[in-house]
C-alpha cells in the first residue's frame, strides 16, 4: 500500500532477483525507526524479469509493507533504471542500492542520517586503517583500485564507482532535461559531477561491509571498461571544458585503463593456471 506521506524513496534495480526481494525488504524496514519506516517507500525497477519478481513484490505488499514495482520491458539498463525509479518515487530524499544484498539494508538508516547534514552521500568501502577489500581477489583489488583511481580529477570522494548513494530531490529537479545520460556505466559518479551540489558542502561517506556475488566475476569485463573510458571522456569534458585538457586527459584515461585491464588478465591467468595445477 502506498502512503501519501512520503519522505524516503529508495531505488534498487533488479533483473531475476526474487530470491533477494524478500530478504532485502524484511531487513530493511525493520532497520528504521518506526516513524522513519512510516514514512519510507522500497521501489523496484524491473529489467522484464521471469522469475516470479513481480508476484513477490505483490506478496510483500500484501503483508504491509510499503513496496512497489515497475517492469520495464525495453530500454533496459543500470543507470536508466535508477533514473526512472527516481522519476516515480515520492519521498524528497532519493536512494540507490544493489538487489544483490552487498548493499545491505541496515545501513540505510545511516545513509538516512547523514543526508541531513550533507547534500549527497555514497556508502564507501574504503576508510583510512581498515581493509575492507582484503580478502577479496587480487585481480578485483586491482581493478577495484584502478578504476577509482582514473575518477579522482573529477571528485574527491573515497569510492566514486559505488552504486549505494543518496541525494535530496531537489538537486535532481534543478538539472535541464537531457543533462543526465542515462546509459552512463556509473550513474553515481555521473550525478556527483554534473549536480549542482553546493560548493561549501562535502560530500557524505558512511563505512559498509561489501560481500562477493560470486567469485571469479569482474564487474569490469573489457567491454565495459570501454564504456567506463567514454564516460570518463565526457564527464572530463562538462567538467572542464577545455578541448585541450580533455584531449591529454582521455589519453591518459585509456593510458591506465589499458595498463591495469592488461594487469587484470595477467592475474587472472595466473590465479586460473594455479588452480589447473592443483
Amino acid at each position: 500500500m502506498l502512503s501519501q506521506n512520503i519522505l524516503n524513496s529508495i531505488i534498487v534495480p533488479t533483473y531475476d532477483e526474487k530470491s533477494n526481494i524478500k530478504t532485502l525488504t524484511t531487513n530493511l524496514f525493520p532497520s528504521l525507526a518506526t516513524e522513519e519506516s512510516n514514512l519510507t517507500e522500497l521501489i523496484f525497477v524491473d529489467n522484464n524479469s521471469n522469475d516470479g519478481s513481480i508476484q513477490q513484490v505483490e506478496e510483500l505488499n500484501r503483508q504491509g509493507y510499503n513496496v512497489r514495482i515497475i517492469i520495464r520491458r525495453k530500454n533496459h539498463g543500470l543507470s536508466s533504471s535508477v533514473l526512472r525509479g527516481f522519476q516515480a518515487a515520492q519521498g524528497d530524499i532519493l536512494i540507490c542500492m544493489d538487489a544483490n544484498l552487498q548493499h545491505t539494508p541496515e545501513s540505510v538508516p545511516q545513509l538516512i542520517e547523514s543526508l541531513r547534514i550533507h547534500p549527497f552521500t555514497i556508502g564507501t568501502r574504503y576508510v583510512t586503517n581498515v581493509g575492507i577489500e582484503q580478502d577479496w581477489p587480487l585481480y578485483r583489488r586491482v581493478i577495484s583500485k584502478g578504476s577509482s583511481l582514473l575518477a579522482k580529477p573529477l571528485t574527491t570522494t573515497s569510492d566514486p564507482m559505488i552504486g549505494f548513494f543518496g541525494l535530496p530531490r531537489k538537486y535532481l529537479i534543478q538539472l535541464k532535461a537531457g543533462a543526465i545520460n542515462p546509459q552512463c556505466f556509473k550513474i553515481s559518479l555521473e550525478l556527483m559531477v554534473k549536480l549542482r551540489l553546493p560548493k561549501r558542502c562535502t560530500v557524505g561517506e558512511i563505512l559498509y561491509s561489501l560481500g562477493i556475488t560470486s567469485e571469479g566475476q569482474s564487474k569490469l569485463p573489457g567491454k565495459v571498461i570501454l564504456q567506463y573510458v567514454l564516460q570518463l571522456k565526457d564527464l572530463y569534458q562538462y567538467r572542464y571544458g577545455s578541448v585541450e585538457f580533455t584531449f591529454i586527459t582521455s589519453l591518459i584515461t585509456i593510458f591506465y585503463t589499458v595498463a591495469f585491464y592488461q594487469a587484470y588478465c595477467v592475474v587472472f591467468k595466473f590465479n586460473l593456471d594455479r588452480k589447473l595445477l592443483q
